[in-house]
């Protein structure tokens, strides 16, 4: 990750909690605990942000909370070759009028460019998703109500009596933060609170994430493997993760890139 991206995976992160620490940090930019001090005291002196013992805080305190996590801008810059493979692959299991949950996500986003000459009934929780559909195809586009998060791009309610629990779908959509034999994991309670009422409202669950993810974790579980059908990830996944999804009945789709498919069409010729 680029300086200018870890300054601002920082500054989102400082603004979500009352204090953001070191290891924390270190595990949102995936960086070193030296690399992290550094960029904390860079911002402090540009006035940015106010270094704290053991971590930072704002310099003023935000009157919104934030979201844990990276923000939606610097998580779509990584793995861009192989989220477009593994979102192709997840709109190849929509039919004609399938009713679909796609969740905020930048994998999940980029299911829209193969869903513009589809007519679903779409119900999502990203602005980004529900913009590009209004646009550029013909899908009818649901979102719920709630509060807006700006990083993360995403409409979160609180509450349990929202148009959520009036749509039920087929499949749903989802990525996550990290897999694991415990689960499916994310960092933001507030996170797990809202998408764990979305798997209520279908019958299928898809999982898009990248191999990276196998190697990610967060204390935090937002549903167990049990729950899920269908994992797309790519070839970098490993014999034994790939093992712990067969052993519980989970289907795994493998995606292939352009750079995939070019190099089996080499080893043809």
């Amino acid at each position: 990750m680029h300086e200018r991206e870890r300054h601002r995976v920082i500054l989102s992160a400082v603004q979500s909690r009352p204090v953001a620490t070191v290891q924390e940090l270190v595990e949102l930019t995936e960086t070193s605990e030296a690399t992290i001090r550094r960029d904390i005291a860079a911002l402090h002196v540009q006035g940015r942000l106010r270094r704290v013992r053991g971590g930072a805080e704002a310099l003023t305190p935000p009157t919104q909370g934030g979201l844990i996590g990276r923000p939606f801008s610097v998580n779509e810059t990584i793995n861009v070759g192989l989220k477009r493979a593994i979102a192709r692959e997840a709109v190849a299991l929509c039919e004609e009028g399938d009713s679909i949950i796609i969740n905020g996500g930048t994998t999940t986003y980029q299911m829209v460019f193969h869903l513009t000459n589809r007519r679903c009934q779409v119900f999502t929780n990203s602005f980004p998703i529900a913009s590009h559909l209004l646009t550029h195809s013909k899908n009818s586009v649901i979102v719920p109500g709630g509060t807006i998060y700006r990083e993360q791009n995403i409409i979160l309610s609180p509450f349990e009596s929202d148009v959520t629990r009036h749509f039920y779908a087929r499949r749903m959509f989802m990525g996550a933060q990290g897999i694991g034999p415990h689960g499916l994991t994310e960092a933001d309670p507030l996170l797990i609170q809202a998408e764990q009422k979305l798997l209520n409202q279908a019958e299928e669950l898809v999982i898009l994430a990248d191999s990276s993810k196998f190697r990610q974790r967060s204390s935090l579980i937002l549903c167990r493997l049990d729950r899920i059908h269908k994992v797309i990830t790519d070839r970098g996944i490993r014999d034994e993760e790939r093992q712990m999804l067969e052993d519980r009945e989970i289907q795994v789709i493998i995606a292939e890139t352009r750079d995939d498919a070019k190099q089996s069409a080499s080893s043809v010729a």
